[in-house]
């Protein structure tokens, strides 16, 4: 096995361990933020720089193999669709969200085993796809250091929120409000741009779908 699938495969093997971290009853804060939290977007970090690690290498030294082609879109969506549920779960996120992503990946994974199977043709991703790749990793570890969930400021939904609003009449100002609009604002653009990748797959592979 060469190096970059090694990466791969070492990023599969972070995501049960990012998953164990909240189970494990890690006590302490640090800024206020729980410190199994910081663990887990650590680790997230570390699996993300894989991802872009792997593919590099393996086209630097002309080390694309067949199993690093397959696994290493397997591993990236493990990864993501990991995260989003342990957001889900900590009530970070809504659960539409890694509905849409995931409804999205089954979408342009099928197109894909189509066209593999009809002569390898190949669907170009469109510039959608890398928005939505940046945008998502970039929320997701910014998600794991916010203290309130998704648009919480921008909705004031919560107790939490009202509080820390009729509380501190600068509370436009502080870091989480400016955190929890970021995370807000950069995962609703990934799942726009998600919708709009997948909808760019379903219009290049319809030729996939005339003999069916």
């Amino acid at each position: 096995m060469n190096l970059p699938n090694k990466l791969t495969v070492f990023r599969i093997i972070l995501v049960p361990i990012m998953v164990i971290i909240p189970y494990l009853n890690i006590q302490g804060q640090f800024l206020g933020i729980p410190v199994s939290w910081l663990i887990i977007d650590a680790i997230f970090i570390i699996a993300s720089i894989t991802d872009k690690l792997d593919g590099s290498i393996a086209r630097s030294r002309n080390m694309v193999t067949n199993f690093g082609k397959f696994l290493d879109p397997i591993a990236d969506k493990i990864l993501v669709l990991a995260a989003m549920v342990m957001l889900v779960e900590m009530n970070k996120l809504p659960a539409w969200i890694p509905i849409i992503v995931l409804f999205r990946e089954f979408v342009v994974s099928g197109y894909r085993l189509i066209a593999v199977e009809q002569g390898g043709k190949v669907i170009a991703a469109s510039i959608w796809g890398k928005i939505k790749t940046a945008t998502q990793m970039v929320a997701i570890i910014l998600a794991f250091i916010d203290k309130f969930g998704f648009g919480k400021f921008i909705f004031r939904v919560g107790n939490e929120a009202e509080q820390m609003v009729s509380s501190a009449g600068i509370y436009m100002n502080t870091p989480q409000f400016i955190l929890n609009i970021a995370v807000t604002v950069l995962m609703s653009i990934s799942v726009i741009a998600a919708i709009f990748s997948g909808w760019d797959y379903i219009k290049g592979g319809k030729d996939l779908l005339k003999d069916m």
